[in-house]
């Protein structure tokens, strides 16, 4: 059973904390210029509302009627089949997982960070060396920074809810949100914002393929940290008089702002420079600080601050990865906090080190898999793979195995008889098809 709560404000916080990551100010940018702008939006939107909103209505009525960690709730709440059920419990493992190679990625960031204060790279070409020299031969970097954000994490989650996640989140959080803005006012004021802006919101529907629909149902699914058991995990410490619905539609809008502020940005910045929009992944670690670099004095201090703003939304991700896995151990096991968390955290950074050495040229060829390096592996299976199944599992779960009076008791109060059955029909039948309609495609099985 759950002691530790939240304050209203403090659960936003940590809920939005959890939700703002890499995927909004990293992805959402990137995959918006991959697919056309304007059009991908407007789907990302409409997705985020019906299928984010309502998966995230589902784990805060899991978590609030659950009151323990992720297994035991769905353990404890099935109607039927809870031997089997409790197995689902443990999608926490896969954010645990994923904290292994995200902290490697917030500790390029960190790196990126003092390349600011040194000196950014003056040339695409130079930025390209920097960042391929920096992923392939220097470990000591990578070791170093994936070090700090270990001790950082583990730091924070032996604190507990209100003194470690909750405290953090109130001020990284708004800190977070002020350099957004900051950078936002300035991005307003050049030039190219209004290129930008038609860029984002003018939807040009002869750009928008299939393919873009689905990639725009799983971006508006993985932003809000669906499906790994984190919202479920901290919705457990809710206070009893918290509106879930209202909870799940500021956590979306707030989540859904960062990534189109952080869009509009970069975009600003890029098109200002006559770069291109569509560099993937590459897009902040190799096309931005060039950018950044031809913005002259000014330039590095825009970089400074839009890294620490990236760095701030990865440490309040990483540290909600951490703590379903704690929250299991100290439930079940009657571990002490200490020693839950001491042994998820050296999972995941033993895990990390091997992550970052399997793309060193020297280490690469014996963590290689077939075509993919550890790290490539761990990325693709848990993205693409294991968090849409957990989402899965979830509206499956409290669409068919969970009572449904008391689910109907807490959600027809706050949005009406018509609105809860629409919602009850989305997770049977819509949401599950379109999860696995994003499996298909992001695993290749079938490209739409």
């Amino acid at each position: 059973m759950i002691t530790s709560r939240f304050s209203k404000l403090g659960f936003i916080l940590a809920a939005v904390g959890s939700a703002v990551g890499l995927g909004n100010i990293w992805k959402f940018p990137y995959v918006t210029g991959e697919y056309g702008g304007g059009a991908f939006v407007l789907v990302y939107l409409i997705t985020a509302l019906f299928i984010g909103v309502f998966v995230l209505i589902s784990e805060l009525v899991i978590g609030k009627l659950g009151r323990s960690d992720a297994v035991t709730m769905f353990e404890t709440l099935a109607t039927k089949h809870k031997k089997l059920w409790k197995y689902a419990g443990f999608i926490i493992i896969v954010p645990l997982i994923i904290l292994a190679y995200y902290s490697v990625v917030i500790g390029w960031i960190f790196h990126y960070i003092a390349i600011s204060i040194q000196g950014l790279p003056q040339t695409v070409e130079q930025s390209k060396d920097i960042f391929i020299g920096l992923l392939t031969t220097d470990i000591q970097t990578q070791l170093l920074y994936h070090t700090v954000v270990f001790v950082l994490v583990t730091a924070i989650i032996l604190q507990g809810i209100k003194d470690g996640i909750e405290k953090i989140n109130k001020i990284l959080m708004p800190l977070l949100g002020i350099i957004l803005a900051i950078l936002l006012v300035y991005s307003i004021n050049v030039d190219s914002f209004s290129k930008a802006f038609q860029f984002m919101f003018n939807p040009d529907f002869t750009k928008l393929s299939s393919e873009a629909v689905v990639v725009a149902i799983g971006q508006a699914f993985y932003t809000l940290s669906l499906g790994m058991g984190i919202i479920i995990t901290y919705a457990a410490s809710l206070p009893k008089d918290s509106n879930v619905v209202k909870s799940s539609i500021l956590i979306s809008i707030i989540d859904t702002m960062v990534a189109i502020v952080a869009g509009l940005i970069i975009f600003t910045l890029l098109f200002d420079k006559g770069a291109e929009s569509t560099k993937g992944a590459g897009l902040v670690f190799i096309s931005l600080p060039s950018v950044f670099y031809e913005f002259g004095s000014i330039g590095s201090f825009l970089a400074l601050l839009f890294f620490i703003a990236i760095a701030f939304a990865g440490i309040t991700s990483a540290i909600s990865m951490l703590e379903p896995t704690v929250e299991y151990f100290e439930n079940r096991f009657n571990f002490s906090r200490i020693k839950a968390a001491m042994i998820c955290s050296i999972f995941f950074y033993v895990l990390g080190i091997a992550a970052l050495l399997s793309n060193i040229e020297s280490y690469s060829s014996v963590l290689m898999i077939g075509e993919k390096g550890l790290f490539d592996w761990l990325d693709f299976v848990c993205s693409t793979i294991l968090v849409p199944i957990g989402g899965i599992l979830v509206v499956v779960f409290i669409g068919h195995y969970m009572d449904k009076e008391a689910v109907e008791n807490e959600l027809i109060p706050l949005m009406g008889t018509a609105l809860t059955k629409f919602w009850f029909f989305m997770v049977r039948f819509v949401i599950p098809f379109a999860l696995i309609i994003v499996i298909l495609n992001e695993t290749g099985i079938f490209k739409f």
